[in-house]
């Protein structure tokens, strides 16, 4: 289902707030005590909270004016025009103002006033979305020999917004009547209902069994602990934490089957009101990604399931195991490696990595270190986890980090870094509704960057053990990311395919369905030893409440894998050319077509092939080091 403009806006403000978000450990120290130079400067949007207020009322003023071109788009190419300079000016100085409003929260999520801030900037986002409604159903009556007659003589018009407009008329098969399109936003109150039920379910009413450590201590076994007791050195705590966790969720497996059934139905429902041919034609369409990507994805991934059955054999020597099992797999490949960074070596380090990317992308890189566009140390009451936000588009990207001096902290701010040069340059070279780049392309920049490092640092590193967490950590990347990932999307494509057919979904049917995908995935019996528990899995994963969402995650993370190749292959001319083309394109296009000018086709298996190729060079690598331990 397309999206309304104002919903657009408001996906488009929060993104990178949600792209990656981890786990970090707390900490006690307060704010004041850190050094103002590892923390971002706000002041570079609006100079306090008071300045904020003012422009925030100055804004709302402002609404009111979009009546003035409500019924009159089709009027001429000059109205049109001005409709959407004013848009585009609006939606700006508003992004700036959710940013604000957003990072002064994320910094103390305990003071009252920036909550406050947040929830009235998003009111006054509802404001915004409620008087710009009008905007793409009129841009969808024009017919296109008057679109094209406009865009022939304003050539204002056809620069700056023939992609935005053509990205809202190319839905016009599957927008209905405006009678139709008020009944079917009518029943979008009943879209969320499964994942609301899903949600407060699993987080909050659900029983959670509770285990015994072995030090003695109790811990109740939540996602979280889950989470955390998976990779735990103690394998027969790890046996215990799988077997607790999964069979608590096998004790609603009714409940969590109606749920996602009911999920299902709500998508064949958009599909079928919208006129497309499959649930994943409807879910791929708005952002105009053929379905053949997602299909060569899962055959070019079993394909290459000997790819990971390769690994998880070498998982198993590693781990020392006689048989492997599904709770062996977030087992940790070389435990106790000590890898320590402060603040500044790990800066020394990523520039150091990114070198190949070029001075151009060096000296934006310069200016986020030495220029405040990062909050980098964790501090009381302040956000977990880490992102990038490019929604301060007049100002420059910001990054949250909790950094704790391990390698995982310094690839993450790499990653960030990724994210960040990639809103730096849409955001300087694209308008503003040209500059956010969709979800499809979101991870390239910065997996590419997590690459860059992880090369970078086994150039350097001498120390057999280092390398090998470093390299087992790669391989883990490509399991969870390219594998996992895949196998969730091919789960959720064959549910679809079933409800089109008509048939049911139950709890103890998706369990089957689940468990033959993991064990074709896994080498049941020949190489993991799979218990039939574990079919219940699927209940523990959200995605499969985000409409088809989770391929992106496996296509992201091929296409920066290729992109890199060529970096370090083609040198400088690849270089400026990822920076050019890709990096500096924001949404001036389509996802697909962008890529391509980077060499990276996604409509075939070639950038797949690529990512199964490195991810075989990285075994032999451990292979090589192993060898080289033993003598």
């Amino acid at each position: 289902m397309f999206k309304k403009l104002g919903v657009v806006l408001m996906s488009m403000l929060f993104m990178f707030n949600v792209l990656a978000a981890q786990n970090s450990k707390s900490t006690e120290l307060t704010r004041d005590k850190i050094p103002e130079k590892y923390k971002w400067d706000l002041s570079q949007m609006f100079k306090s909270p008071q300045a904020w207020e003012q422009e925030k009322q100055a804004f709302v003023k402002e609404i009111p004016k979009f009546q003035q071109f409500k019924n009159k788009l089709s009027e001429s190419s000059q109205t049109l025009l001005s409709c959407l300079n004013f848009y585009q000016k609006m939606a700006e100085r508003l992004s700036l103002l959710s940013a604000y409003a957003s990072q002064l929260s994320d910094q103390d999520t305990r003071a009252s006033k920036p909550m406050a801030m947040r929830q009235e900037i998003s009111q006054v986002a509802n404001q915004f979305a409620a008087a710009t409604a009008f905007i793409e159903p009129e841009i969808l009556r024009i017919d296109a020999k008057t679109m094209q007659k406009f865009m022939a003589e304003n050539a204002e018009l056809r620069k700056n917004y023939k992609h935005f407009i053509d990205n809202i008329q190319r839905m016009k098969p599957h927008t209905l009547t405006p009678d139709e399109e008020e009944i079917v936003a009518n029943a979008g109150m009943m879209a969320d209902t499964p994942y609301d039920i899903y949600g407060i379910f699993k987080n909050a009413d659900m029983p959670r069994p509770e285990i015994t450590l072995p030090d003695g201590k109790k811990v109740r076994l939540d996602d979280a602990a889950y989470t955390l007791y998976r990779a735990s050195e103690n394998r027969d705590l790890r046996k215990e934490v799988f077997e607790q966790f999964f069979g608590s969720y096998k004790n609603f497996e009714r409940t969590f089957g109606t749920d996602l059934y009911s999920e299902v139905k709500k998508d064949i429902f958009y599909k079928t009101v919208r006129k497309y041919k499959s649930s994943l034609e409807a879910a791929l369409t708005p952002d105009n990604i053929p379905t053949s990507v997602y299909m060569n994805l899962i055959e070019s991934v079993n394909e290459n399931l000997p790819t990971l059955h390769r690994y998880l054999n070498l998982r198993k020597k590693l781990l020392g195991v006689k048989e492997l099992h599904y709770y062996d797999m977030y087992a940790p490949l070389i435990p106790k490696v000590e890898m320590n960074y402060t603040v500044e070596q790990a800066e020394d380090l990523i520039k150091k990595a990114l070198q190949p990317l070029g001075d151009q992308y060096l000296k934006v890189v310069n200016e986020a270190f030495n220029n405040r566009w990062m909050d980098i140390m964790p501090n009381t009451g302040k956000r977990s986890g880490a992102y990038s936000s490019g929604a301060a588009y007049s100002v420059h990207p910001y990054i949250l980090l909790n950094f704790m001096g391990k390698y995982d902290d310094v690839s993450t701010m790499a990653h960030e870094l990724g994210h960040t040069m990639h809103s730096y340059f849409s955001n300087k070279n694209q308008t503003f509704l040209n500059a956010q780049y969709p979800i499809f392309l979101a991870e390239v920049a910065s997996t590419c960057n997590e690459n860059l490092l992880a090369d970078y640092v086994l150039h350097h590193e001498k120390d057999p053990k280092k390398r090998l967490a470093i390299l087992g950590n790669r391989l883990e990347m490509f399991r969870t990311t390219l594998f996992r990932q895949t196998q969730f999307a091919e789960f959720e494509l064959k549910i679809h395919e079933m409800v089109e057919k008509g048939e049911a979904l139950t709890g103890d049917k998706l369990s089957k369905l689940y468990f033959d995908i993991l064990k074709k995935y896994y080498g049941a019996d020949t190489v993991t030893k799979l218990e039939d528990l574990y079919g219940i899995e699927w209940a523990y994963i959200p995605h499969f409440y985000y409409d088809f969402y989770v391929f992106q995650y496996a296509t992201s993370l091929s296409a920066s894998t290729a992109i890199e190749a060529k970096i370090l292959k083609e040198g400088k001319p690849m270089a400026q050319k990822y920076i050019k083309e890709f990096l500096s394109a924001g949404c001036s296009d389509y996802p697909i077509p962008i890529l391509k000018r980077v060499g990276v086709d996604m409509t075939t298996k070639e950038p797949y092939e690529q990512a199964f190729k490195k991810m075989n060079e990285i075994m032999d690598e451990i292979e090589k080091t192993l060898k080289e331990m033993k003598k």
